[in-house]
């Protein structure tokens, strides 16, 4: 079983930046892909960004792209999740997933692809 506890989240102003982590208790993988998905009220869980377990490499929402980033620690086994010009319609309640697999970049957009799951982290950006 693993628990993935996230960190961070909050107000923030248009423009402005956030950073969030996700860790993880319990039993852990040595190597676990990660994901980050958001939903906004009245709206379907959508895909922001993930991370390949092995490479590290990333891959991002068109609408986040350029903005968002995400980087790993792997003695902490904790990734971050750093979120720069925001704006009004990133707010949403953030979630962290992860599962002990590899994806390729079509599976790592789909949350059904994910086994463990953060419990969401609210992000507000007011204009």
């Amino acid at each position: 079983q693993v628990v993935l506890v996230e960190m961070g989240g909050g107000g923030v102003q248009a423009g402005g930046a956030l950073r969030l982590a996700c860790g993880a208790a319990g039993r852990t993988f040595s190597r676990v892909s990660r994901g980050w998905f958001r939903q906004a009220p009245g709206k379907e869980r959508e895909f922001v960004g993930a991370m390949d377990r092995s490479s590290g490499s990333t891959t991002f929402a068109d609408s986040v792209k350029g903005r968002f980033t995400i980087s790993r620690d792997n003695a902490k086994n904790t990734v971050y999740f750093e979120m720069n010009n925001l704006n009004p319609e990133d707010t949403a309640v953030y979630y962290c997933a992860a599962v002990p697999a590899a994806l390729t970049s079509w599976e790592a957009r789909r949350s059904a692809e994910y086994d463990y799951w953060g419990q969401g982290t609210q992000v507000t950006v007011s204009s």
